[in-house]
C-alpha cells in the first residue's frame, strides 16, 4: 500500500513541475517576451498559480499530513513533512481567487513599470501599485489572523520563516545607532585618496563576455544555466535551469558586472540544492535571508575583496581596454569606494543597509494602513535626506520607483538583504577560521576549498535545517551582527 507520506511526495513533485513552467515563463516574460503578450502571459501564471493553489489545498492532503506524522520516517523526511505541513498551511489561508487576482494584478503592474519608470510617470504606477497593496493587505489580514501576530509579520513569515518586526527593529536599530557616523568615517577618509574612474565608452557584447568570464571564474554551471538581461537584475529558473539577467550601461561596466557576481552567488547556491530529494520542500533553498547571504558573500565578502579584484583584473583589461584606471591598486579603490546615491542596486556595502531599513519602514507602515500609496514619495524623500542626505524629490525613477519587488506585492522581501548582509559576514569569518589561507588561496585563483566549505555547510543542506540551525552548524552561533559591522570596519578603516 501507498503511505501518506508517499502521496504528499507525489503531490509536491507535481507542484514543482508546475512551478518549473511558472518560473520559466515568469522569466521569459522579464527578458524575451514582447510587449503585446502582457495581458495573456498574466493571465497564464495566473492560472497557474490557482492549479497549484488547488493541488495543494486539495481535500486529502490535511489527511496526509496527519497519518505521515504517525509513519516510521528518518530525518530528512520529517524535516521534508514539516516544511510540507509549512506550505499547505500557507496555501490553505487563501482563497484561490485571491490567488488569482493578485498574481493578475502583479503582472500587470509590473509590466507597466517596464514603461512608467523610466518616464518617471509616478501616477501611472501609483494607480496599479494601489490595487496589489489592496490585494496584499487582505493577504496580509487573512494570515495574521491565522497566526496571531501583524499584518506584517505575517507577510515577513513568508520570506523569513521565524522572523517578526520586532527582531528587525531590534537588530537594525543598532544598525542606525553606529552606521551613520561609520559610514561619515569611511567617506572622510576616502576622501583624501585619489580615484581614476574607467573611461567609456564600453559595448555591451564586451561587458557580457566579462561578466560570463567571472561567472565561469565562480564556477556557474553552463550546462544548467544562462546569462540574459532585464530591466532589474535577478535570479530565476529552476535548480536545473538556472536564469540570471543583469542590465548594461556602456557609460561605465562596475553595475553590470557586480550585479553579474551577484546573481552568479545566488545560481551557485540554486545549482547545489541536494539533487536526491527532486521536487520536494526539503530540497529548497531554507530562506531569502540565506539565499541573499550567498549573493552578498560572492559580491561583498568575495569580489570587492582586493585579492579577488587582482585576481580578475587581466580579465577586466582584456574585454574592457588597458587603461590607467584599472591598475591594480585604483581598480580596488574603485570597487571599495563608499558613497551615498540613488539606487539601491548599486550601492556599496555600508550605504546599502540604510537603503533596506528605508524600504522595511515603508512597506510595514503601508502593510498596517498607517500610510497609503500616495504618501510613499514624501515620506521616500523624508528617509532618504536623513539616512544618506540625498534628496530624490520629484524623482520618482531613482527613488521609490526604482525597485521591482513591490510590483508583485513581495512585502516582507527588502529586509532579508541586510539579514543576508550579515548572514554573509557571519559565513566569511567562520570559513576564514576554517581556511586561514584563504586569502592567499583567492589570490592564486583556487576558490575550490570555498565552495567545497559551502556546499558542505550550506548548500547541500537546503531547508533540513531551520535558519537557526543552519547558522549554528556552520558558524557556531546563531545570527550575530557584530561580525558585520567588524567586516566593515576592517575593510574600510582599517586597511
Amino acid at each position: 500500500m501507498t503511505s501518506a507520506y508517499q502521496h504528499l511526495t507525489k503531490t509536491f513533485q507535481r507542484l514543482s513541475r508546475f512551478g518549473h513552467l511558472s518560473a520559466i515563463a515568469g522569466w521569459d516574460m522579464q527578458t524575451m517576451m514582447p510587449a503585446g503578450g502582457s495581458r495573456a502571459r498574466g493571465e497564464a501564471l495566473a492560472e497557474l498559480s490557482v492549479l497549484q493553489h488547488e493541488i495543494l489545498t486539495a481535500k486529502p492532503i490535511a489527511g496526509w499530513l496527519d497519518q505521515a506524522e504517525q509513519e516510521s520516517l528518518n530525518d530528512v523526511e520529517r524535516a521534508n513533512l514539516f516544511e510540507m505541513r509549512r506550505a499547505w498551511q500557507q496555501a490553505a489561508l487563501l482563497p484561490a481567487s485571491l490567488v488569482e487576482a493578485k498574481s493578475i494584478a502583479g503582472s500587470r503592474c509590473e509590466h507597466a513599470w517596464r514603461q512608467q519608470r523610466p518616464a518617471n510617470d509616478w501616477q501611472g504606477f501609483a494607480s496599479n501599485l494601489k490595487e496589489v497593496v489592496r490585494l496584499s493587505r487582505e493577504e496580509a489580514e487573512i494570515r495574521a489572523q491565522a497566526n496571531g501576530c501583524s499584518r506584517y509579520d505575517a507577510l515577513l513569515d513568508v520570506f523569513e520563516p521565524g522572523m517578526t518586526s520586532a527582531k528587525l527593529d531590534s537588530t537594525f536599530g543598532d544598525l542606525k545607532q553606529w552606521l551613520p557616523q561609520l559610514l561619515q568615517r569611511i567617506v572622510d577618509k576616502q576622501a583624501q585618496e585619489k580615484v581614476e574612474h574607467p573611461v567609456g565608452p564600453f559595448a555591451i557584447e564586451s561587458q557580457r563576455q566579462l561578466g560570463l568570464s567571472v561567472m565561469q571564474q565562480l564556477g556557474f554551471d553552463f550546462n544548467a544555466g544562462r546569462l540574459d538581461v532585464s530591466a532589474h537584475p535577478f535570479c530565476g529558473g529552476v535548480p536545473e535551469d538556472v536564469r540570471i539577467t543583469t542590465r548594461y550601461n556602456e557609460t561605465e561596466f562596475l553595475s553590470a558586472m557586480m550585479g553579474v557576481i551577484h546573481e552568479t552567488g545566488h545560481a551557485r547556491y540554486e545549482q547545489n540544492l541536494p539533487k536526491q530529494w527532486p521536487g520536494q520542500p526539503v530540497a529548497h533553498a531554507r530562506s531569502t535571508a540565506i539565499h541573499e547571504s550567498q549573493s552578498l558573500f560572492f559580491e561583498m565578502q568575495l569580489a570587492r575583496s582586493a585579492e579577488f579584484l587582482q585576481l580578475i583584473l587581466p580579465q577586466v583589461a582584456i574585454h574592457m581596454g588597458d587603461q590607467s584606471a584599472l591598475q591594480a591598486d585604483n581598480f580596488v579603490r574603485l570597487n571599495q569606494r563608499v558613497k551615498a546615491g540613488f539606487i539601491r542596486v548599486d550601492a556599496d556595502e555600508v550605504s546599502y543597509p540604510a537603503h533596506v531599513i528605508l524600504r522595511y519602514e515603508i512597506e510595514r507602515a503601508l502593510i498596517s494602513g498607517d500610510i497609503e500609496v500616495d504618501d510613499i514619495p514624501a515620506i521616500w524623500q523624508e528617509k532618504m535626506q536623513a539616512y544618506l542626505g540625498i534628496d530624490t524629490s520629484g524623482n520618482y525613477r531613482d527613488g521609490c520607483m526604482q525597485d521591482i519587488h513591490w510590483t508583485d506585492g513581495a512585502f516582507g522581501y527588502f529586509p532579508t538583504y541586510t539579514l543576508g548582509a550579515m548572514y554573509a559576514a557571519q559565513l566569511f569569518q567562520a570559513l576564514k577560521r576554517a581556511l586561514p589561507q584563504v586569502e592567499t588561496q583567492i589570490r592564486e585563483g583556487d576558490l575550490q576549498p570555498i565552495f567545497d566549505w559551502l556546499q558542505q555547510n550550506i548548500w547541500q543542506h537546503g531547508s533540513r535545517f531551520s535558519t537557526r540551525q543552519l547558522m549554528s552548524n556552520a558558524t557556531g552561533e546563531d545570527l550575530n551582527p557584530a561580525y558585520f559591522r567588524q567586516h566593515l570596519e576592517n575593510r574600510y578603516l582599517n586597511n
